[in-house]
């Protein structure tokens, strides 16, 4: 939890620091009202008292009174800023942190945990800060105030309240022991909830086709069991501190009435009045001690789940990232070139290199395919230009600088990527096409609509409703997979990039579609580098190079018809597509 607490800034300090003055100041208020209520005992009880000196007195209790809630509602709102600008501050840095991320990280963390990180999490640490702040410096200072008020009030009610006391912080640290080691479960078990909650919900068509909603029932039914039994035993844990919180309370003040009665029934008649007002004053600090450590009972049974909730936190915030950011942001030689050097690749929780040895150059303007059986690594390997992953063995080089000596900005900037699955945000389709920053100028209107014809796209654009500013859906889902492919590509073609990256992005296309579509793409982007990862070898027929992968290893390299001659792997896949005709006449 301290970590946490180095995101408070200097402003954040000093208006704690108002709150706690403003916290002993309503304290101090508060404990000043038994001695008036004291002093009104004595004037009632005392021959010739007149009604203005007792007036005087619940004048001043009523001050005090006012004082302390005026006091109570400046540090509730501070606190409440606190705590809602802190937890703001939490939600960015977190945020900002997953942006970083790499695949790895991503894995390591899960999706699911994330969210629960940013919303659940913080919303625990968020109300410590907020009740926490006036409680936890309240309860101390009260308890320690009062108990010095009421030590030389009587031995034997300092005895009972001593005992009192005592039953509680035995009671609450009992529940501790019990609950405290499942407040870490709970919170794993919130995540297992938003994870097959998420599932579902992605996945929500596939579910209905199969039929599988029971299915789907079972297993939301099962997680949300597993979290409800948990609660349930951590509530019922919690539910016994109410009863004996009310028992101690009520045990007390009788305790305090009966002694108090046996005190006054011995004492001498000049005693009794001194001994009755000392027993409403030590009635009152009593509650007042007694409510001190309910409230800290209170912050013990938030502050362990919110313990647990800022590890989880400072986990994401403390997470090294596996992808180094570099430093390189100047001036290249080369424009437009990628190159490969022995580069080996395996995942991180893999022990099977998944990529070995591969070497090849693409030159600016020329296009470069992939292409292999599935799993042979095609996006795998596409993927370590961008630095997704960063390779294992070999170098990658970008215009001849390493990838990993790039800031990652300027790396991104020069390369237009189209993903293997088509992701599309909620906006506009300008928006969509628009998105992002390539460290140039503005794209205009003008190069949407252009980059929008070479992708294919203005005819089902301009057939939306309001055209480039249609609505799109979160994920693209009133637009078909074709549709969603093509605005992809018009992204990429947007940004003008050095490099173009088509992760097997004409997948969803038809044949028609794709020849004109790779025609127009040919023709405006010449004077850029392609890559394509691609099933079809009707997409790369006329590929300047293409790169055969089998198993993660290179078999082939060249041209179309140098590999017909000289690889047989990717004879095999030309045949299974295409007829020796069209073969030959490619």
């Amino acid at each position: 939890m301290g970590k946490l607490f180095k995101n408070f800034t200097k402003k954040d300090f000093f208006f704690i620091g108002i709150c706690i003055l403003l916290i002993i100041f309503q304290v101090g208020l508060e404990l000043k009202i038994p001695n008036y209520m004291s002093a009104i005992t004595r004037l009632v009880q005392t021959e010739g008292s007149s009604i203005g000196e007792i007036t005087l007195q619940g004048v001043y209790m009523l001050l005090c009174a006012l004082g302390s809630l005026i006091s109570a509602v400046i540090v509730g709102y501070f606190a409440s800023n606190l705590a809602s600008n802190f937890s703001k501050t939490l939600r960015d840095k977190i945020f900002s942190k997953v942006l970083g991320f790499s695949t790895k990280e991503m894995k390591e963390l899960e999706t699911s945990s994330l969210i629960t990180r940013t919303t659940n999490d913080i919303t625990q640490v968020e109300m410590l800060i907020s009740m926490g702040l006036q409680m936890i410096v309240k309860a101390p200072i009260m308890a320690v105030w009062a108990i010095l008020k009421i030590l030389n009030k009587g031995l034997e009610w300092s005895i009972l309240t001593a005992v009192c006391v005592l039953v509680l912080l035995t009671t609450i640290g009992f529940l501790m022991v019990i609950v405290l080691p499942r407040f870490a479960k709970v919170q794993k078990l919130i995540d297992k909830v938003n994870g097959v909650t998420r599932e579902n919900l992605t996945g929500i068509r596939v579910v209905r086709a199969f039929n599988a909603e029971k299915f789907q029932e079972g297993r939301f039914e099962k997680t949300n069991e597993s979290l409800t039994n948990m609660q349930l035993f951590n509530q019922r844990c919690f539910s016994i501190m109410q009863p004996v919180m009310m028992l101690i309370m009520n045990g007390l003040t009788l305790g305090i009435y009966f002694i108090g009665a046996h005190l006054i029934e011995g004492a001498m008649m000049s005693e009794k009045i001194t001994l009755f007002s000392n027993m409403v004053v030590f009635s009152s600090y009593g509650m007042q001690v007694i409510s001190s450590f309910l409230m800290l009972a209170m912050i013990f049974m938030m502050w362990p789940r919110a313990n647990i909730s800022a590890k989880r936190i400072n986990e994401v915030l403390t997470k090294e990232e596996s992808i180094v950011d570099g430093t390189f942001e100047g001036n290249t030689k080369e424009i437009g070139t990628v190159e490969f050097k022995n580069v080996s690749f395996k995942y991180p929780d893999a022990d099977e290199y998944l990529l070995r040895d591969i070497s090849f150059k693409v030159n600016k303007g020329e296009t470069i395919a992939f292409i292999g059986s599935t799993g042979s690594g095609k996006s795998t390997l596409i993927n370590l230009v961008p630095r997704f992953y960063d390779a294992t063995e070999g170098e990658i080089l970008v215009d001849g600088v390493n990838v990993k000596e790039y800031k990652q900005e300027i790396l991104h900037n020069k390369i237009g990527y189209v993903p293997q699955r088509a992701v599309m945000f909620t906006g506009s389709v300008t928006d969509n096409i628009r998105y992002g920053d390539n460290g140039r100028e503005e794209v205009t209107q003008e190069q949407i609509k252009e980059s929008i014809r070479v992708a294919q796209g203005t005819d089902f654009v301009e057939k939306m409703e309001n055209t480039y500013d249609a609505h799109i859906a979160r994920g693209g889902t009133n637009i078909s997979g074709g549709q969603k492919q093509r605005l992809a590509i018009a992204r990429a073609i947007a940004r003008n990039p050095e490099i173009y990256i088509f992760d097997d992005s004409f997948s969803a296309l038809d044949y028609k579609t794709d020849a004109t579509l790779r025609k127009e793409l040919k023709n405006y982007t010449k004077d850029a580098t392609s890559m394509i990862v691609a099933q079809r070898i009707g997409t790369i027929l006329n590929a300047d190079t293409i790169v055969v992968l089998d198993n993660g290893h290179c078999v082939g390299i060249g041209t179309h018809k140098e590999l017909l001659k000289n690889c047989e792997v990717y004879k095999e896949i030309a045949l299974s597509q295409l007829s020796e005709e069209e073969i030959n006449n490619a």
